[in-house]
């Protein structure tokens, strides 16, 4: 514990938040104290904390990343309300609609939540992740095998 400003500061240089930073430090301390074997001498030991800091900080860098990415695309067409100007461009859109619907139907029921609560719920992946009991990361692979498996059935219908 001696070491946990020093941590803290290291970790919030690559956060860019002190918050978030005494997180990490935290998480860090509890996996060194189950992976910590009595033969590690001090020194080794410190390294190791560092490594386990550094690790956790970047993994939370790289996350936001990707979540920030992910809010910042703009949504697919067929999510956006619009309104249908001719009785063609209406059956157009319910054919479309129809394709996203069974395309979603095929997948998993935790892909099915996860792109309701993400895309039509504007949870947070972070949200979405806790109701499912999975990792972020997983919650972003559901949304995103969703969104990729939609598109590509939209663009056999229009090929």
């Amino acid at each position: 514990m001696g070491h946990r400003t020093a941590l803290i500061s290291y970790s919030a240089r690559i956060l860019g938040s002190r918050d978030a930073a005494e997180d990490i430090v935290q998480e860090a301390y509890l996996r060194f104290g189950l992976g910590n074997s009595p033969a590690q001498t001090a020194r080794q030991g410190l390294a190791y904390l560092y490594r386990i800091v550094r690790n956790l900080s970047l993994d939370t860098v790289k996350r936001r990343r990707i979540e920030q990415r992910a809010q910042n695309e703009d949504p697919p067409f067929w999510i956006v309300p619009r309104t249908n100007e001719t009785p063609e461009q209406t059956t157009m859109f319910c054919d479309e609609v129809r394709i996203a619907q069974e395309v979603l139907a095929s997948l998993t029921q935790d892909i099915q939540i996860a792109v309701e609560m993400h895309r039509h719920g504007g949870c947070t992946l972070e949200a979405v992740a806790e109701y499912l009991g999975i990792s972020v990361a997983t919650a972003h692979r559901h949304v995103r095998t969703a969104m990729v498996k939609i598109a590509i059935a939209l663009d056999r219908k229009n090929a």
